[in-house]
């Protein structure tokens, strides 16, 4: 037997570090967490300093027996969960378990599993870090304090299976509050007149700007014409050329919220799959002849900062690989935000030299995808700025000014490796030239084109969209972002459409009572205010027991007020206008927990339910005979197909229109990307202008 029993969460991360350790290591997974609250029952004494009731994790018997009798026969045992207060967790829960006392030097954190990292860990092994997990167990109470006081009285009031989170409700409140603004949103009407020039031989665009040096805005179709008819021929005189070397710099390092942005920017992947990805690049990849191997730091974090070691291997790889010229200047390491805890380090590969292209052939697509990304941005943010030439040109004719602006790249820079995409889904565009103007002379108006535009409400929220917000307004820390947007939509108060958030009926019913009866509980500050005591907790300054009873004391008269007035809230069912195709009794509309359903009225002698289609308009182009409805994919994907399924299995991921292509009478459908909407036949190569 092994002389040393080391503890950590996964399989995966056993086998990474016992690779590294030797065979006197034995090396176990816990599979997260042993003990936690019940299930059964709020677990937690108010009338005793909130003291918490933990019981083993039903299922995990057999694990906790199986490390039982390993740590009998080792001498000496560590605790390497993650470094972070979930992991602190999970080692306290552990030594409680096993016998271990918890100030012995048990317990060995590292920020990369790599040979390096784990070596000098385990000889530098601590005691457990009782802030750390008095900061986790405070958080867990809290919520539980919430959720098992407020979820009842939902139950009772609503319907059965409704629950209350702190941090959920308050995003729940962020959706619901961005629907608001946008039905209360009343547009308003501008416009614009963009002009095609000629100059030399050579064409460009400019803008109306405004008159007689001034700027001025176009409200009414009749401001645009008063403008037009002070145009004297189609000659502009060429008032002003100036140039300008402009320098971009590049992004940092990323941190949990930017890599769940960018993840989600260039690559489509939900904040789910990318910690789901990042988890499995960090815990370690079988890299064949070299075994497994942890190709990435740690991926919960809200630091930018970078170790030496990996500034000097980055310069190194930079210079030969590009040449000095492309190395960056030392800049001043900042925190991502005033919340920022800073306890690790950003989110990078844990060497260089692994380039994506080596390790293609030993990741899934959507891995190297990711690692791609985090290694691009990582030696990107160690190089030096892009360099850009940049043109504006005002153009004149009768005092009306119109205007035009370029720009070139001059020396890429980072912008070699990488560019930070944006919430609009692409990439800033930098290749927007200008012939070689100059002033005092003219260039000539081909063509003027007035259009009308209308102010556009607030966007809906896109899953990055909201971890940005959240994470500028304090709420929740790096763990707890993907869960909190996970949590939300499995509970069915809000939905995804095209991409972003929407509430439900539901979401609305149990907001609106919860902002009634608990609204510190929405209140975004006092949430943001809560996340900055438990990181008072983690640094020693702050009791928790004091904090959750500041919070306890108000929130228990709140219930209180809530058992007694809070009124009941009937969902009726509302009639289908159909009659159910088993029993022939008339179908009705309920409500569930992922949104409208119908079902039989005569439930529950019969179970009869389907659900709500959209039909769009287009008869099925395989049977021609049902409908094509709209229909919703086990991961909320909506996708189309025909209402006779099974008997008819036509099936399409395009919308498909009601029209056949001109060119050879096949279906047209819909080939929506974040730019634009194009229609395309499913068979030839007919293709129309996008809208």
């Amino acid at each position: 037997m092994a002389d040393y029993l080391v503890i950590v969460e996964s399989p995966a991360k056993a086998k990474t570090i016992g690779k590294y350790l030797g065979k006197k290591y034995t090396v176990k997974a816990s599979m997260g967490h042993i003990r936690d609250l019940p299930k059964s029952q709020m677990g937690v004494n108010v009338e005793q300093d909130y003291d918490p009731k933990y019981i083993t994790i039903r299922g995990k018997g057999p694990v906790l027996k199986e490390l039982k009798q390993a740590a009998k026969k080792a001498k000496r045992i560590y605790l390497a969960a993650d470094p972070d207060r979930e992991g602190e967790a999970i080692a306290w829960h552990l030594a409680h378990s096993l016998d271990i006392d918890q100030d012995s030097d048990c317990r060995v954190v590292f920020n990369e599993i790599t040979k390096d990292a784990i070596k000098g860990a385990f000889k530098t092994p601590r005691p457990i870090n009782m802030d750390l997990v008095d900061s986790q167990q405070a958080r867990r109470i809290l919520d539980r304090l919430v959720g098992y006081n407020i979820s009842p009285l939902l139950w009772k009031k609503v319907k059965k299976g409704l629950s209350a989170g702190r941090v959920q409700s308050v995003a729940v409140k962020m959706i619901n509050e961005r629907e608001k603004e946008i039905q209360q949103f009343e547009p308003e009407e501008y416009w614009s007149i963009r002009g095609q020039f000629s100059y030399e031989k050579e064409t460009f665009d400019a803008q109306f700007y405004g008159v007689d040096k001034k700027k001025q805005s176009l409200h009414t179709e009749e401001d645009v014409k008063n403008v037009l008819a002070k145009l004297e021929g189609n000659d502009f005189h060429i008032d002003t050329v100036t140039k300008k070397e402009r320098k971009r710099n590049p992004v940092q390092p990323f941190t949990t919220s930017s890599l769940q942005q960018e993840a989600a920017r260039k690559l489509n992947f939900r904040a789910k799959k990318t910690m789901m990805l990042a988890q499995q690049l960090y815990e370690g990849v079988d890299l064949g002849k070299e075994g497994t191997v942890g190709l990435i730091t740690y991926m919960r974090t809200d630091s930018t900062r970078i170790s030496n070691t990996a500034k000097e291997e980055a310069r190194e790889y930079i210079e030969n690989k590009y040449g000095k010229e492309y190395l960056g200047a030392e800049r001043k390491q900042t925190k991502q935000n005033e919340n920022a805890q800073d306890a690790h380090e950003a989110i990078r590969p844990t060497t260089v030299a692994k380039e994506p292209k080596e390790v293609k052939s030993y990741l899934s697509r959507d891995q190297l995808r990711l690692y791609r990304l985090i290694w691009e941005r990582m030696v990107s943010s160690r190089m030096a700025p892009a360099v850009m030439d940049t043109m504006s040109v005002d153009l004149t004719n009768n005092g009306v000014l119109f205007r035009a602006t370029g720009s070139k790249v001059k020396f890429p820079g980072f912008m070699k490796v990488y560019v930070e995409g944006n919430d609009d889904g692409n990439e800033e565009d930098d290749k927007k030239y200008l012939p070689e103007l100059k002033e005092g002379e003219t260039a000539t108006s081909t063509e003027l084109n007035e259009n009308q535009h209308f102010t556009q409400p607030p966007p809906r929220y896109t899953e990055a969209r909201l971890v940005r917000t959240m994470e500028e307004l304090g709420i929740g820390r790096p763990s707890t972002y993907a869960p909190t947007l996970d949590t939300i939509q499995r509970r069915g108060y809000v939905a995804l459409q095209d991409r972003r958030f929407v509430p439900t009926e539901l979401g609305e019913i149990v907001l609106d009572l919860i902002v009634e009866f608990f609204p510190e509980i929405l209140n975004v500050k006092f949430t943001a205010r809560m996340e900055t005591d438990l990181d008072e907790i983690e640094a020693g300054n702050a009791d928790w027991i004091g904090i959750i009873d500041d919070f306890y004391k108000g929130f228990e008269k709140r219930l209180d007020v809530a058992e007694k007035e809070m009124q009941e809230v009937e969902i009726k069912d509302e009639p289908a206008g159909e009659d159910c195709e088993v029993c022939g009794n008339p179908m009705v509309i309920k409500m569930g927990r992922y949104g409208k359903f119908m079902a039989c009225s005569n439930f529950p002698d019969c179970r009869n339910t389907k659900a709500i289609v959209k039909k769009i308009g287009v008869t099925c182009p395989t049977c021609k005979k049902g409908d094509v409805v709209e229909r919703k994919s086990k991961k909320q994907r909506t996708f189309f197909g025909c209402e006779r399924y099974p008997e008819c299995e036509f099936v399409s991921w395009d919308k498909p229109i009601a029209r056949p292509c001109p060119k050879c009478q096949q279906l047209l459908v819909e080939k929506k990307t974040k730019k634009e909407v194009r229609v395309q036949c499913t068979k030839c190569d007919y293709e129309e202008e996008p809208n």
